[in-house]
């Protein structure tokens, strides 16, 4: 895999198949190069760049998303089978557990048939790192507040440094050193979390070991804010960032959002877990999708837009928004669809969207950039959706609505947009009541 270079402001990739990448006539999926461009509005603190396995980390290189199996290791087929499902759902790197020799004989079956680059998980024992090592995974992570006697902690950096395989030094909350608790009034603070890593650091800088990326996780989101922008003031070693014990969704997805997101932000995290009492899979699928709503990663599928619902919708806009959700899934189209509950202001509100439908008159009237291209029954309306997409992200706009009859598309979705009207009103929220009480007031 070849992953491209990201600067440390505005980030643009370019479409492969494009002009500029292959000898095409632009991008397949709109025709503009423009579109392709991903912006990071904020500039990202500079660091060290290291790789784990063929993928980069810190020095600019796109921000990561990361996951943890949650099978038995040993079970090898079956946590092989988790980690293509993760690689599939947008994770670039996934950590496994190396809990007991097992384990570790599971991990040297895993790493040769992996898809991406795999991280032991080491518990107390600093001996099943050394395993993990001869396993030949691509890096390490291990807790200070576990494995606590520094002679272990400089055995494995030697070790690993040898083999040029990186470690994270994983501090969580939940497990500091006992006299970094009582040093800090018994509680956890972020002061404690970095001075726990600064001591993890000095002891692997003693044996010239620096392939270092670091985490300093706590289940409240303050703490871990501030402790991840206290550790970036006093290192320059890669980030990985996430909220520890988050919690099942959708609690644990905004916990993880606000932390993470708020530190991406300032330009703060070069990698990213959210770690959630769920299938690892929803870890991946969030951690990608926080990555494009920021603009740190290339949209790799559908942006699903829907409005709100209202007086005025003629299909469960809920219902049909999750049902496109669900067939879009796994399908890697990055378009923009929207889903409109009526064909009155639907086209209008989304003519920005690559691709969209509508309701009115129990059909469905499909757009494309705001232009009517096509109507189809009501209960195949997901569908179309998928099939347009699909032909879109192939052939670009411009070819697909080539094989339509705009101008009919158009008059029958004004037919049944004048139906709706006359049926419904003008007013169908009584938005104009409201206005009137509002007025009230300043009189």
């Amino acid at each position: 895999m070849r992953w491209p270079e990201s600067p440390s402001t505005a980030t643009s990739w370019i479409c492969p198949t494009s002009a500029e990448g292959a000898g095409g006539s632009g991008c397949p999926t709109t025709g503009s190069l423009a579109s392709m461009e991903v912006q990071a509005a904020t500039e990202r603190r500079s660091t060290r760049q290291l790789m784990v396995g063929d993928v980069p980390v810190g020095g600019g290189a796109p921000i990561t998303v990361q996951s943890m199996t949650i099978t038995r290791t040993a079970d090898h087929e079956a946590t092989l089978q988790q980690i293509y499902d993760l690689a599939m759902a947008g994770a670039d790197i996934v950590r496994c557990t190396c809990n007991d020799l097992e384990a570790a004989e599971g991990l040297a079956r895993i790493v040769p048939r992996s898809p991406v680059p795999i991280v032991a998980d080491i518990h107390h024992q600093y001996r099943m790192a050394l395993a993990a090592l001869e396993a030949g995974v691509h890096c390490l992570r291990l807790n200070p507040g576990n494995i606590r006697k520094p002679e272990h902690i400089r055995v494995v950096a030697s070790e690993a440094r040898d083999r040029g395989v990186p470690i994270r030094i994983g501090v969580n909350g939940g497990s500091l050193h006992p006299d970094l608790y009582e040093k800090h009034g018994g509680r956890v603070t972020p002061e404690a979390m970095v001075e726990s890593a600064l001591d993890e650091i000095r002891f692997f800088e003693d044996v010239d070991f620096d392939l270092i990326k670091i985490s300093v996780k706590a289940s409240s989101v303050p703490i871990m804010v501030e402790a991840y922008r206290q550790l970036s003031e006093v290192t320059d070693y890669p980030l990985h960032l996430g909220v520890t014990e988050a919690g099942p969704p959708p609690a644990g997805l905004i916990k993880s959002s606000a932390g993470i997101g708020a530190l991406l932000a300032q330009g703060i995290g070069d990698t990213i877990r959210y770690s959630l009492t769920a299938d690892p899979v929803e870890e991946a699928r969030a951690g990608r999708a926080l990555l494009e709503a920021m603009g740190l990663r290339e949209r790799k599928n559908v942006d699903l837009i829907a409005c709100p619902s209202c007086g005025r919708a003629e299909i469960d806009v809920v219902a049909v928004a999750a049902d496109a959700m669900a067939a879009f899934a796994d399908r890697e189209i990055p378009l923009q669809v929207a889903i409109m509950g009526c064909v009155v202001n639907g086209p209008g509100e989304a003519r920005d969207a690559d691709l969209g439908i509508a309701a009115g008159n129990r059909r469905g009237h499909l757009f494309v950039k705001g232009r009517n291209v096509a109507v189809v029954a009501e209960d195949e309306m997901v569908d179309a959706l998928v099939e347009w997409a699909e032909m879109i992200h192939s052939e670009g706009v411009e070819a697909a609505l080539a094989r339509v009859d705009i101008e009919k598309a158009a008059r029958e979705a004004e037919r049944d947009r004048q139906r709706l009207l006359a049926q419904q009103g003008d007013d169908v929220d009584d938005t104009g009541t409201r206005i009137e009480l509002i007025r009230r007031h300043g009189a």
